[in-house]
C-alpha cells in the first residue's frame, strides 16, 4: 500500500469516527461543512482526496483538529517531528507551505502549524467554529495578518493572537520570505470540562 492510500485510509476512518460520535449523517455533515454527500461518501471510502479548506470545515464542524482527521494512533510519550518530514496541506503558485506538526492531546487541543510566505503570495482562511484562538509568531521575514478585514504588520521577533471565528488571511511582506509557526487553540470538545 503506498503511503497516500494509507494516509486516505486513516483519513476516512477518522472521519467516519468523528462524524458517529457526533451523531451527524452524512446529509447533515454535508450541509453544515459545506461539502457535498458525494464527496464525503468518497471521503469515507477512502477514495476522495480533499483540499485543505475542505479539511478545515470538516474539522471545525466535527469539532476536533484536522490532525485528529489526519493521524494514526500515536504511540509513546514524547513524539517529535521534522519539518521535512511532513507534506504541506497547502502550497501556494510561489512557492509558500504550511505543514501541520502536531496537535497536542487533552480536553482542548493545539495545532502548531510551520508556515513559509513568499512576498504577495496570500492564504485567505474562512472562520472557524465559536471558541478557537490562533497565534503567529513570525521567526523571520514579515507578513501581513489580515483579521476581518483590517491589516496588521508583524514582523520577526513578534506574536500576533486573535480569534479565529472571522475571516482572516496571512500575507507575505517585504522582500524575502516569511518563516512562522501558527498554533490554533481549539476549545474544549463536547464533554470536556471546561
Amino acid at each position: 500500500m503506498t503511503e497516500t492510500a494509507a494516509a486516505l485510509r486513516t483519513l476516512a476512518r477518522n472521519v467516519r469516527a468523528a462524524r458517529t460520535r457526533a451523531g451527524l449523517s452524512l446529509d447533515e455533515l454535508g450541509r453544515r461543512a459545506q461539502v457535498s454527500k458525494g464527496a464525503l461518501v468518497a471521503l469515507e471510502k477512502a477514495q476522495g482526496n480533499p483540499n485543505f479548506a475542505t479539511l478545515v470545515r470538516l474539522a471545525d464542524t466535527l469539532g476536533v483538529s484536522v490532525s485528529a482527521l489526519l493521524e494514526g494512533r500515536t504511540e509513546g510519550r514524547v513524539r517529535v517531528v521534522a519539518a521535512g518530514d511532513l507534506t504541506p496541506l497547502w502550497t501556494g503558485p510561489r512557492g509558500s507551505e504550511a505543514r501541520l506538526m502536531l496537535t497536542t492531546a487533552g480536553p482542548a487541543p493545539a495545532e502548531v502549524w510551520r508556515w513559509t510566505l513568499e512576498p504577495g503570495e496570500e492564504y485567505p482562511s474562512h472562520p472557524h467554529q465559536a471558541g478557537v484562538v490562533e497565534t503567529v509568531s513570525v521567526t523571520s521575514g514579515r507578513m501581513t495578518l489580515i483579521v476581518d478585514g483590517t491589516e496588521h504588520p508583524v514582523e520577526a521577533g513578534q506574536t500576533a493572537a486573535f480569534d479565529g471565528d472571522v475571516p482572516h488571511t496571512y500575507r507575505g511582506a517585504g522582500n524575502g520570505t516569511c518563516h512562522l509557526i501558527m498554533t490554533v487553540h481549539l476549545p474544549p470538545g463536547p464533554g470536556s470540562p471546561a
